[in-house]
């Protein structure tokens, strides 16, 4: 289509609009609540997909978490509860590996229902709830990629002879000790005193914002822990190796050293479970696929609403106008033409319900960042250019019969029509 003709469908559109504003307006709603739905989840879920990212990065790249079953997304089978669980002598085994530059062995004491801490842990008078406690070897500043904030872990020697040394969280050393240095001090946990020999730095939050339950834990040698807990036998086995190059190849020797170890035969499956960042960042994939799902339900459904009641309008506009058609087709104008006209006139009109559907789904993702709750909450480029386009293509598609009926009346009869 020419481009004089371009410009004044558009204009024309935009005329339609300022001259029925409340017609209008509830025309393109449809269009608008669809496009706000799409910018609205989509900012909310990039956003929590570059802290998960984020979180996934700081655990580290380069490492592997062995249990004797899965930790995450399946219910456990009879067969996975039953299985014989790992040892510390497991996680040594798994030092002496090609490509392993630390193993660690760790258990942990949380709330069995809702894996969280549930201990006290007290100084001087003040109590810190919920926290959690971790037994660990002395490698695991060097797989968790824990960083001390102050003073250092334990040594091999104070893990044998079963001291009573702690690590403390970046949140329980501050609310237990304020502006006081907590290196050397005794905190209470459970019957005994441990005194502190260093405090985690704070970690990173993978989701919101405000108090990270990661930043409130005990951190103990595994042989205190055994004093402490000596119920507990859940051993999780972290590893971390040289190079990402390597990963298939130390997957394949953990699988090799832990089959052999725990006498699996041949023609058997393992009887433990092999993880790494990337199953965490599966997991992530599939339920945010269950958002954009939804995402794509919601707002399909206005944008169908809106793309009829553009087809609605325009096929008042046509009736309306029916006599302008007439005079245009009289004076040279062709089906073409006609029908270019309309087709324009109903894409600017979703354009602009689109534009707004934007600026709309731009200032929530605004207001959801700066909520308490502190989403992160970060506009997507993809999805504006997506839900732009797509409210484009309702007005081309629901434009096309009302513009194809202009395009067919008859000159004659239109220029009769009063």
């Amino acid at each position: 289509m020419p481009q004089g003709h371009s410009h004044e469908s558009v204009k024309m559109a935009l005329d339609t609009l300022r001259t029925n504003k409340l017609r209008s307006g509830l025309t393109i709603l449809g269009i608008v609540i669809g496009v706000t739905t799409v910018i609205t989840i989509s900012s909310v879920i990039n956003g929590l997909n570059n802290r998960v990212s984020d979180w996934v990065t700081s655990m580290g790249s380069n490492v592997f978490w062995v249990f004797h079953m899965p930790l995450i997304s399946i219910n456990p089978t009879t067969e996975m509860l039953t299985r014989r669980k790992l040892t510390v002598d497991d996680a040594l085994a798994m030092r002496d590996l090609p490509h392993v530059v630390a193993a660690d062995a760790e258990i942990r004491h949380v709330n069995e229902q809702f894996h969280v801490g549930d201990v006290s842990v007290k100084y001087n008078g003040k109590k810190v709830a919920g926290a959690f406690l971790v037994g660990a070897t002395d490698q695991l500043e060097a797989v968790s990629n824990l960083s001390i904030q102050q003073g250092r872990i334990w040594n091999d020697a104070e893990d044998a002879r079963r001291a009573h040394v702690c690590l403390v969280g970046h949140d329980t050393a501050e609310l237990l000790f304020g502006d006081e240095d907590p290196i050397g001090k005794d905190v209470n946990v459970g019957p005994s005193l441990y005194t502190v020999i260093g405090v985690v730095d704070k970690r990173k939050q993978p989701f919101g914002s405000g108090k990270n339950p990661a930043d409130n834990g005990v951190y103990f040698p595994l042989g205190t822990f055994h004093n402490l807990y000596p119920e507990l036998k859940d051993v999780y086995i972290a590893l971390k190796y040289d190079d990402q190059k390597n990963k298939d190849l130390v997957e394949e020797e953990i699988r090799e050293r832990l089959r052999i170890r725990r006498k699996v035969k041949v023609e058997a499956d393992d009887n433990f479970e092999i993880m790494s960042p990337d199953s965490l960042s599966k997991l992530w994939s599939q339920l945010t696929g269950g958002l954009v799902a939804f995402m794509i339900a919601v707002s399909s459904v206005g944008l169908m609403v809106g793309g009829v009641g553009v087809m609605n309008i325009m096929l008042v506009s046509v009736t309306e106008r029916t006599r302008e058609i007439g005079v245009r087709k009289a004076m040279g104008a062709t089906k073409r033409n006609i029908l270019a006209q309309f087709t324009t006139e109903a894409v600017t009109l979703c354009a602009v319900g689109g534009v707004f559907g934007v600026l709309t789904g731009a200032v929530i993702t605004w207001i959801v960042y700066l909520l308490p709750i502190g989403l992160p909450a970060t506009l997507s480029t993809l999805w504006v250019s997506i839900g732009f386009g797509v409210s484009c293509a309702i007005g081309l598609i629901f434009g096309i019969y009302p513009a194809w009926k202009a395009s067919n009346l008859d000159p004659i009869e239109a220029l009769r029509y009063e």
